[in-house]
């Protein structure tokens, strides 16, 4: 898959995202990658940012959260569920600076949460092809999303989104 196809399936699954969810978010950006940071190269998905239920009064002219979806490990997990049968992908989050905790979620600026694929079952297997990355987008970017909202990655994997 390309790129350019690859950002047209983070564009539409952002489409998907409800609008009075969108309304709330806050000065954040979405990016495509090719390949994650070389520490960590099974993460599908990046927060780094400053969750909107971190932010207080001193919140004001900083640089816009980011998030970032990874297409290599994505493509190459999705690759490896279609020739294994097996699902593929768990949460992975990790704190950095400040007060962030290990799940992503905690506060301060520098709060990071992402997203591993990994071996082992998870429900979604048979997956493959375009399908398989279309859905692993979504969850990806939905995964993302709720850092920015302060969901850390136990919830998410209570919601399915693991």
């Amino acid at each position: 898959m390309t790129r350019e196809e690859f950002e047209e399936l983070v564009a539409e699954a952002l489409d998907r995202i409800p609008p009075e969810l969108t309304r709330l978010m806050d000065n954040v950006a979405v990016f495509v990658e090719d390949e994650p940071p070389a520490d960590e190269p099974e993460l599908l998905g990046l927060y780094e940012g400053t969750p909107l239920t971190e932010r207080g009064e001193w919140y004001a002219g900083v640089l816009p959260d980011r998030i970032t979806v990874y297409r290599g490990p994505t493509l190459r997990m999705v690759e490896r569920e279609s020739a294994t049968g097996s699902g593929a992908a768990t949460g992975s989050g990790r704190g950095a600076g400040g007060a962030g905790d290990a799940e992503g979620a905690g506060g301060g600026q520098g709060a990071e949460g992402g997203r591993e694929g990994r071996e082992g079952g998870n429900g979604r297997e048979g997956r493959n092809g375009r399908e398989g990355v279309v859905e692993e987008v979504e969850i990806t970017v939905v995964h993302e999303i709720a850092h920015h909202f302060g969901i850390d990655d136990e919830r998410l994997h209570a919601l399915g989104y693991g």
